[in-house]
């Protein structure tokens, strides 16, 4: 296992590779890293497989991945990154040695092979890992150049390990967790799920300031309200645990600690072997300093 990874310092490069139709997370974490432009430099955007009630398959639900990106950089006046959004793979890992060829995949190793360990890549998958663990079955030798901030599994003391972005595709997961690659791991049950908001607070801090905050709002609100049916209600924000690792340069977001890298079994449960390398986990996140930077950036004061 390479070299424990640390929060970076300075501006740093990335992709960002997400199924953003899955949920309204998805949509807030692209926006997130887009609005933190003097430390995130986007090199790629790629689109993930999912499959649940929003798709009727892997492929279908990657498409509509791939058209949200879209839709977002357009809300976002940031057509600029349509060129280089990438669709992913149609399908989940076959097994732990074949990969799922795809745009995406092929261009996360592409882009890869310019960075060194001292210099690497951070790859932000926040879905089904099944593009990054492609691109490293298509070239090991990137896995020393890339750092792999991911949102997957539950925490360790979690009774199982069955959470949507590594159950369904749990080959990826293995790979990449054996790969080498220096990982940095955000467990959802027991730590993200922390990162709740309510309809009341999205309406305070975003309604009105500009078209991708109204959008944000709306559309969560929304989805929300669908199945809440006049209920109280909270929804958990997960994936801008991973761009808020990003920037937790002064460690007052979240805090991390080296672990043992999981072996993520088929029957939903992590194993451990003290062996094995180890990886960054982040175990406990501050809620308030995570949605304050994001509501700042989203409205453009910060």
């Amino acid at each position: 296992m390479s070299q424990y990874p640390v929060c970076p310092k300075g501006p740093i490069d990335m992709i960002l590779d997400t199924d953003a139709y899955n949920e309204i997370d998805d949509q807030f974490a692209i926006s997130y890293a887009l609005h933190a432009p003097e430390k995130l430099h986007i090199r790629a955007l790629c689109a993930a497989p999912f499959f649940n009630s929003h798709s009727t398959g892997p492929a279908d639900g990657m498409e509509r991945s791939y058209q949200e990106i879209l839709n977002l950089l357009k809300l976002a006046k940031r057509e600029d990154m349509i060129p280089h959004t990438y669709r992913g793979s149609t399908e989940y890992l076959p097994d732990e040695k074949t990969p799922v060829d795809s745009d995406a995949a092929r261009k996360i190793a592409e882009i890869a092979k310019e960075y060194t360990p001292e210099k690497p890549l951070y790859v932000v998958p926040i879905g089904a890992i099944t593009n990054v663990a492609s691109a490293l079955l298509m070239a090991p030798e990137i896995a020393d150049r890339v750092v792999i901030v991911w949102l997957g599994g539950h925490a360790f003391h979690w009774p199982h390990s069955r959470e949507f972005n590594l159950y369904q595709d749990v080959a990826a997961a293995r790979v990449v967790f054996n790969s080498g690659a220096p990982v940095v791991q955000l467990p959802c049950a027991g730590v993200v799920d922390h990162l709740t908001t309510t309809k009341y607070e999205l309406i305070h801090w975003l309604r009105g300031q500009n078209p991708l905050c109204d959008y944000l709002c709306d559309h969560t609100i929304e989805e929300a309200e669908s199945y809440a049916k006049g209920k109280p209600w909270s929804r958990v924000i997960w994936d801008i645990s991973t761009i808020a690792w990003l920037l937790n340069d002064e460690g007052k977001m979240m805090q991390d600690r080296p672990e043992s890298s999981p072996i993520c079994q088929y029957d939903d449960h992590y194993s451990f072997d003290p062996r094995r390398g180890q990886i960054c986990y982040v175990w406990q996140i501050s809620r308030d300093a995570v949605f304050e930077d994001l509501f700042l950036r989203l409205r453009g004061e910060k």
